[in-house]
C-alpha cells in the first residue's frame, strides 16, 4: 500500500515522525447505521485513543478513494463481513477494533436461537449446531425468516406467557415489541416485510418480568494488552422522553475470562460470565472465519413469564459499543500501571446539558441533529493491584 494522502492530516499531538509505521482510521461501515453526529465524534475519539495505545498516528475517517499506510488499524462502526474485511486487508484481531463474521447474519442476535423446525427457512451459512451449543446460556426463544414461521414461534412462546419480538438488526433495545396474545403477535409480525424477514430474520423470545438486570460481559485486545470485564448497564431518559441506554459501570481485569472468573463474584455475575464465555466459544467453533478484538455480551437476568429465575445472553456486540469508553480507559490504566490488575471505570451518556467531573474523558458534547443535547464521557474511579479481590 502507498502512503496515506496528505489530505488526511494527523492531530498535532500524534507526531507521526516519532511513531512506528502504520496508522489508525475510523470507518463508517454502513451509512444507514451508527452514522449520527455523536456516533462519528465518539468513534473518532475512541480511534484517537486506540492509536495512542498502539503508539501510531490517528489519521481520521477512512476514505475509500485514498491510499493507506501499512499496516492500517480500523475502528469500524459495525461488525464487518469477511468480504468487507478482505477488501481492507483485515486478516486477524490485530487489524481492527471490532469483529469479522463469515456472513452478515452471524453478527446479529438472530444466531442466538433455533429455528422452529428443521426444514425452516434460513440464510446461507446457517449452522444449527450453534443454537444447540448455547441452549443453556440463552433465554427461551426462536429465530425465524418468514411470516409463517415467526407466527409459529410466537404462538409457542405465548403458551407460556408474554413474548418479545425483536428485529434482528435493531440495537440497544430499539424496535422491540412485547406481545401478550395472538392478535398482537399477528399485528406485530404483519408490520415486517417479507424481504426484511427473508434477509435479516426476527427473534421472538420469552419476556422477563421487571425488574430485569442487564449485565455486560466482555473482552478487548489491543496490541499486547488484553482485558476482560463484567458490569451493569444504566438506563436514562433521553430528550424525547424515552428510556434509553445511559452508560455502564465496569470492573476490568488484566487477562482473559479465566482471570475474570478468579475474582470473588456474586453467583449471578459468575453465571453471566460463564454463559458469555460459552456463547463466545460456540461462535468461534460454529462459524469458521469469525474473529474479534472487541466482544461484548448483554446478559438479562429476571423472572420468566412462569415465574422461574432466568439468566441468558441476549445478543453479542462485536463492534465498538456504548461501553467502549470504559474499556479503553481500562486498557490505558493497565498500560500506565504495570502492577495494576483491576480497574473500575464508568461511561455515561447524559441527555441535556451537564458538567463533567474532574478528570473525565469527554467523547462527545454538543447538539446532535437527532438526539439533541448530549454529553458522553468516561471516568475511572479506582485501580487495584490485588488480582483476586472483587
Amino acid at each position: 500500500m502507498h502512503a496515506l494522502a496528505s489530505a488526511l492530516q494527523s492531530p498535532p499531538d500524534a507526531r507521526p515522525s516519532a511513531l512506528p509505521a502504520g496508522c489508525v482510521l475510523s470507518l463508517t461501515a454502513d451509512h444507514r447505521h451508527f452514522d449520527s453526529d455523536h456516533e462519528h465524534a465518539t468513534r473518532a475519539e475512541a480511534a484517537r485513543r486506540l492509536a495512542m495505545l498502539k503508539g501510531v498516528g490517528f489519521r481520521g475517517e477512512f476514505k475509500r478513494t485514498q491510499p493507506r499506510e501499512a499496516p492500517t488499524y480500523f475502528v469500524p462502526s459495525d461488525t464487518l463481513t469477511a468480504d468487507a474485511a478482505d477488501a481492507l486487508d483485515i486478516t486477524d484481531e490485530h487489524d481492527l477494533f471490532g469483529g469479522v463474521v463469515p456472513h452478515a447474519f452471524v453478527g446479529t442476535k438472530v444466531i442466538t436461537h433455533p429455528l422452529v423446525f428443521e426444514s425452516a427457512a434460513r440464510p446461507l451459512g446457517w449452522n444449527p449446531a450453534f443454537a444447540d451449543r448455547v441452549a443453556g446460556s440463552v433465554l427461551r426463544g426462536y429465530s425465524a425468516f418468514s411470516h409463517d414461521e415467526a407466527l409459529i414461534a410466537g404462538k409457542r412462546l405465548l403458551d407460556h406467557g408474554d413474548a418479545r419480538v425483536k428485529p434482528a438488526c435493531a440495537t440497544g433495545g430499539r424496535g422491540q415489541t412485547v406481545v401478550r396474545n395472538v392478535a398482537a403477535l399477528e399485528h406485530c409480525v404483519g408490520q415486517m416485510s417479507e424481504d426484511e424477514l427473508r434477509t435479516h430474520g426476527v427473534v421472538i423470545e420469552e419476556n422477563l418480568s421487571e425488574p430485569v438486570i442487564t449485565l455486560s460481559v466482555g473482552q478487548i485486545v489491543v496490541g499486547g494488552l488484553r482485558a476482560s470485564y463484567h458490569g451493569v448497564q444504566r438506563m436514562t431518559r433521553n430528550n424525547h422522553g424515552h428510556m434509553v441506554y445511559g452508560g455502564s459501570d465496569l470492573t476490568l481485569v488484566r487477562g482473559d475470562f479465566d482471570a475474570l472468573l478468579a475474582l470473588d463474584l456474586a453467583p449471578n455475575v459468575r453465571l453471566g460470565i460463564e454463559q458469555s464465555r460459552d456463547y463466545h466459544q460456540a461462535a468461534e467453533d460454529c462459524f469458521p472465519g469469525f474473529f474479534a478484538s472487541r466482544i461484548n455480551y448483554d446478559v438479562a437476568q429476571g423472572l420468566s413469564p412462569s415465574g422461574e429465575q432466568r439468566s441468558g445472553v441476549l445478543e453479542q456486540s462485536w463492534r465498538m459499543g456504548g461501553a467502549t469508553g470504559a474499556e479503553i480507559a481500562g486498557l490505558e490504566c493497565f498500560r500506565d500501571h504495570p502492577d495494576c490488575h483491576q480497574v473500575w471505570a464508568s461511561c455515561f451518556e447524559v441527555h441535556g446539558t451537564q458538567e463533567t467531573p474532574p478528570g473525565a474523558t469527554v467523547y462527545f458534547r454538543g447538539n446532535d441533529k437527532v438526539a439533541g443535547e448530549l454529553v458522553k464521557y468516561t471516568v475511572v474511579s479506582e485501580l487495584r493491584t490485588d488480582a483476586h479481590a472483587s
